[in-house]
């Protein structure tokens, strides 16, 4: 069974030997700037990794206009190789790899894992086009990177499930396939627009992914601001667009006059 050190091995050994190739793929990167790395770990280490992956009833379910997906935040709960590829993502060294990669001077861990953990998504699954909130309330400090390693073999592009990156007016996006086994990072700022394609057909499987969020005391932008995570609408669902960026904005304000208050959050690595 790998450790973390395996995994943080692993990972860094594969960033520093294509280092000037992903940072080009990074550089001429559209509509959204990201990187993809396939085959990411020995296949033996993917294939443990993807049969330890909990069952949908284990997950949270959050199913909305916005979304509908399992997530697993209390790390604790799972088979510790969960937790050990999850944290490997945190380690200093993948950090400092990725912010040369990216061009982002600094980047910085969250080893409480605000955001982070696992998902799955199945039949009737979707997550509409959104941008993520602008930064880490326990840090104080700017969302910049989201890495996400897809962990469900023998998926079948099919059955949608694909990473979808749109441009800055929601339009023209591009579809990345979530291969077994493939790792993509990606850019967020204030106009990041991802989402997943709709599920069907997929029976019982699920479209696993191991997500991390690295953060930066510097604003992308290069000014300050804030917002909460935003959808919107597809362009075929000018009604539910509507509503959702009318949702975005009543949460912005709510947030703006009550922050969240820094609190421990349980699954810190150890």
């Amino acid at each position: 069974m790998p450790s973390i050190r395996d995994f943080t091995d692993a990972i860094s050994a594969r960033l520093e030997a294509e280092f000037q190739s992903l940072s080009e793929q990074w550089r001429k990167s559209l509509p959204v700037r990201h990187l993809i790395i396939d085959d990411l770990l020995p296949q033996d280490w993917a294939n443990a990794i993807a049969s330890d992956f909990p069952e949908m009833h284990r997950l949270r379910r959050y199913e909305s206009l916005k979304e509908r997906k399992g997530v697993g935040v209390d790390m604790d709960a799972y088979p510790s190789i969960l937790k050990d590829i999850t944290f490997a993502f945190q380690d200093p060294r993948v950090m400092e790899l990725t912010a040369g990669i990216t061009g982002i001077s600094t980047l910085n861990p969250d080893q409480r894992l605000y955001s982070s953990g696992l998902s799955a998504m199945g039949e009737g699954d979707y997550l509409n086009p959104h941008i993520d909130n602008s930064g880490n309330p326990f840090l104080g400090q700017y969302r910049r990177i989201n890495t996400l390693y897809y962990v469900s073999p023998g998926w079948n592009p099919a059955w949608g499930g694909s990473l979808e990156l749109w441009d800055a007016q929601r339009a023209n996006p591009i579809s990345v396939e979530s291969r077994f086994n493939r790792l993509v990072l990606m850019n967020t700022n204030r106009t990041s627009f991802h989402s997943v394609k709709p599920i069907q057909r997929c029976g019982s499987k699920t479209r696993n992914c191991v997500s991390n969020y690295y953060f930066s005391a510097e604003s992308p932008e290069g000014y300050d601001y804030f917002h909460v995570t935003s959808f919107r609408g597809r362009p075929e669902q000018p009604l539910r667009d509507l509503y959702l960026r009318t949702d975005a904005w009543a949460r912005g304000v709510y947030r703006k006059f009550k922050p969240r208050k820094a609190a421990e959050i349980k699954h810190r690595y150890g």
